[in-house]
């Protein structure tokens, strides 16, 4: 038998943070049935040894990425992992977009080189004082402008070429960050639904990314394999197992068989 790559306590992490639970059948993608352990009150259960194993590749890899000098760009702009994403990244000095990925970032480096210099220019002006020889309707629209570019590009200023690697939340939100990432040969690591084609990244993660404590313990496990020096984990309450509160919220049946857990061969 094949040996396991991955800690099997990670699939009791995974099991109490909900990693398992995924879309409804009728939102099930074909190309994601092979990783569904079973159907649950019409709910696909995701196979939890399967995601054990893509969490411990992702990790492994950027964890190699990161000793070779590797740039990483974090994209999270969904509702449940944008603030996570932003304090975490912020933290430990990691580009992130967590707002809106603008069309052409990667396909048209120039045009995000000359914006971020821009809003550096702005914040340089408005801290030396250059800005008080404008009138006050100047300085209000230079504002403006200023919060428009931060809110745009805030988490990618110090990113000076294009990232050697894209991990993505939610690559259906984010289906133009992929496309430009394919365009441009740059390997993606996501976290995949069951309503997404886990075939269209180098290194998918398959579990639920519609819940907080879900995504949020995810996206913390392979940022941890990133980080050069490890951090202690912010906001832990957030990622607490909550699984019956979660399930309520997001509408997913309450009562999901353990099996879902379970090795594939142990299945009956």
């Amino acid at each position: 038998m094949e040996e396991k790559k991955y800690d099997t306590k990670e699939i009791e992490k995974l099991f109490e943070v909900g990693a398992h639970l995924g879309h409804k059948k009728n939102r099930l993608h074909p190309k994601a049935r092979k990783y569904v352990y079973k159907m649950v009150n019409g709910v696909a259960v995701i196979d939890l040894t399967q995601t054990a194993e893509q969490l411990h590749n992702a990790k492994e890899y950027l964890k190699e990425a990161t000793k070779n000098g590797k740039s990483l760009l974090v994209v999270g702009t969904k509702r449940v992992a944008s603030q996570f994403v932003q304090e975490y990244c912020k933290k430990n000095a990691i580009p992130h977009i967590t707002t809106k990925w603008m069309p052409g970032l990667l396909t048209n480096f120039e045009t995000l080189s000359k914006n971020t210099k821009k809003m550096i220019d702005y914040e340089t002006g408005k801290a030396d004082g250059s800005w008080d020889q404008f009138v006050k309707h100047e300085r209000t629209k230079m504002q403006k402008d200023l919060n428009r570019l931060k809110r745009l590009y805030g988490g990618i200023e110090d990113m000076k070429k294009k990232p050697d690697i894209l991990f993505i939340i939610d690559i259906k939100r984010e289906k133009n960050a992929l496309k430009e990432a394919k365009q441009n040969g740059i390997p993606v690591i996501a976290i995949t639904d069951t309503n997404t084609n886990p075939d269209t990244v180098d290194y998918p993660v398959v579990a639920n990314d519609d819940s907080p404590s879900s995504a949020h313990y995810v996206i913390e496990s392979i940022l941890s394999a990133y980080t050069v020096e490890q951090t202690e984990p912010i906001k832990k309450e957030v990622i607490a197992p909550k699984v019956e509160e979660e399930i309520k919220k997001e509408k997913k049946p309450k009562k999901v068989a353990k099996k879902a857990a379970v090795k594939k061969e142990t299945k009956e």
